[in-house]
């Protein structure tokens, strides 16, 4: 830390600082929390961030600051700056790093400016301001308020009763000790996976361990954002650690719940890939509604305000996030019914859960979607489109043919090609080709309904109709063929599509755009790999051909995504996204 007698030497000490470190300017007379500073100076996401009497820069926005500094020097001299003429102040921070900060913004830099809630950071004048400073500080539990801020602002009823209570303490405990968010990601996943051994020994014993230890991950989950959050330790990697292990965990313990099974005499694996299908189809319907009105204009509904006028009666909120089966109240259900039930009715029950809990949310957004008069941007039209993941058959038709105009054509279209495709795999003999000219049908369908921009009232649907479509061709026809490990083979396939799927919505979600389009045009598309299963269970109906074919389109696809996913992560300039926690 410098002290810098003015503006002038403030513009030379910080054009001294090496380009790619962080700086941070700092009113002298400034009275507040130390973590009213960590959140204003010490956040990794934001480029420039200001509270009242302090300002940093991240190396890109760096030069921004320092010509905004060097302006003021000119305009004042050695005094404080003022911000361009025509800006308005966004704040009542008088002070120089305050004025820098308003200067940022007018020449279009963001400047973050975090939500201090009960901390204080002031720059007080006067005696009897300091005093009224000084005394604000001392009323205000720093630490508190710090922990309380480590938990997330919106959670399960599970997680925020039953796990945040002590695992914030568990989040403070790691920070003290040097660890960080991704070292507890990583031992959430080991935790998981051992639990998912455990279950599959097939015994009461192994299945009771695998309850407590799927637990256990869950806690460290919950753990490693509260770390994030208590030390502000965002970054990418950190996010799509979370995102994507959170997935990894509860799709391997599902394997491990179908080995154990299948030890004991119960082959359950039609029933593990069904949750699986069944949760990820839930999630691309809520990432797809999402993207699809992020940005959307006039984004309002009856349905909506009715939603919001419920958010006002406390236990309505409570129950409608405990009927969607979040992760916390899922994974619960899933450690308890393991440890005192089987592995049958553990899925049985996940089934029911997630099938009521999809009926819920998709019928509200429905609702929502056709009550509302919301007029979709170029940007969720584009963002749509990624997540159809259409590969070069869909493309190719979609260049040629144009579907008809109507609001509502491209979900038809989506429809009737998933209807074709799952009632051939469903009710046309196994082995004929019947099903490979239902895939062909699809492609062209598929092809028609990404053919124009999807900025229809329910063209958040196709994207998840694809991947119905797609998932469910794959489970009816592995567990048609009564070929031995076909079922097995598939939730392989299923987990590593579901993979790349998952991974462009993260992209998406952090500002950088879905996968490159080689690499979709490589694992085919979803109308590609789905015509490419139809061929192979046609081909194939005898020995365990079909097995080995579904293994080894399972091993390349994974190994393409997974190549492309680490590569783009480890060294992409994307945006750490994290949710927030509550208010200080």
């Amino acid at each position: 830390m410098t002290a810098a007698a003015d503006a002038t030497e403030a513009a030379e000490l910080l054009a001294a600082v090496p380009a790619s470190r962080r700086v941070a300017l700092v009113d002298p007379r400034f009275v507040g929390h130390v973590h009213a500073l960590r959140l204003g100076l010490t956040d990794p996401r934001f480029a420039a961030a200001s509270i009242p009497g302090a300002l940093t820069a991240q190396p890109e926005a760096r030069p921004a600051l320092l010509r905004a500094l060097r302006r003021a020097v000119t305009a004042v001299g050695a005094g404080s700056p003022v911000a361009p003429a025509g800006a308005e102040p966004v704040t009542e921070d008088r002070t120089v790093p305050g004025r820098l900060a308003v200067a940022l913004d007018a020449e279009g830099t963001t400047v973050q400016r975090p939500e201090l809630g009960s901390l204080t950071a002031a720059v007080p004048t006067a005696p009897e301001e300091r005093n009224a400073a000084r005394t604000a500080v001392a009323a205000v539990d720093d630490e508190a308020v710090r922990l309380r801020s480590a938990v997330k602002a919106h959670d399960g009823f599970f997680t925020t009763y039953f796990i945040s209570p002590y695992s914030r303490y568990i989040a403070r405990w790691c920070a003290r000790r040097g660890l960080t968010p991704n070292q507890v990601t990583t031992a959430s996943l080991v935790t998981a996976l051992i639990a998912a051994g455990s279950a599959a020994t097939g015994t009461r014993g192994g299945y009771v361990a695998a309850g407590v230890l799927l637990l256990l991950s869950f806690v460290l989950d919950c753990t490693d954002g509260q770390l994030a959050r208590y030390s502000l330790q965002y970054s990418t990697m950190g996010a799509w650690l979370d995102a994507t292990f959170d997935r990894a965990k509860e799709y391997a313990y599902y394997a491990g719940l179908a080995l154990g099974a299948a030890r004991g005499g119960d082959d359950v694996w039609v029933l593990a890939l069904g949750a699986m299908v069944l949760q990820a189809c839930r999630h691309v319907v809520d990432f797809s509604f999402n993207e699809a009105n992020h940005d959307a204009v006039s984004n309002t509904s009856p349905t909506a305000a009715l939603s919001d006028k419920l958010d006002s009666v406390g236990w309505t909120v409570w129950l409608r996030r405990m009927i969607v089966l979040p992760i916390g109240e899922r994974w619960a259900m899933i450690a308890v019914l393991t440890a005192v039930t089987t592995p049958r009715i553990v899925f049985y029950a996940l089934l029911v859960g997630c099938a009521l809990a999809a009926c819920y949310t998709t019928a509200g957004r429905l609702l929502r979607s056709l009550t509302r008069k919301a007029r979709r941007t170029d940007r969720a039209a584009a963002a749509l489109a990624d997540l159809a993941d259409s590969g070069p058959l869909a493309q190719a038709v979609g260049a040629v043919f144009r579907r008809p105009g109507g609001g509502f054509t491209a979900p038809i279209l989506a429809f009737a090609g998933a209807l074709v495709i799952v009632a051939a795999a469903l009710y046309a003999p196994y082995g004929g080709w019947l099903t490979v000219g239902a895939a062909g049908v699809y492609a062209v369908l598929s092809g028609l309904a990404v053919s124009r921009p999807l900025k229809g009232a329910l063209d958040w649907l196709v994207p998840p109709v694809f991947r119905a479509a797609e998932y469910c061709t794959i489970l009816v026809l592995a567990a048609r063929s009564d070929v031995p490990h076909a079922v097995p083979a598939a939730f392989g396939l299923v987990s590593a599509v579901a993979y790349h799927h998952y991974d462009t919505v993260y992209r998406i979600r952090g500002g950088t755009g879905a996968p490159p389009r080689w690499l979709v045009r490589t694992i085919g598309g979803h109308e590609g790999r789905t015509l490419a299963v139809a061929v192979l269970a046609a081909a194939l109906t005898h020995g365990s051909g079909f097995t080995t074919a579904l293994t080894a389109l399972a091993a390349a696809v994974a190994l393409v995504v997974l190549v492309e996913s680490i590569r783009f992560w480890v060294s992409s300039s994307a945006p750490a996204v994290h949710d927030e926690g509550e208010l200080a």
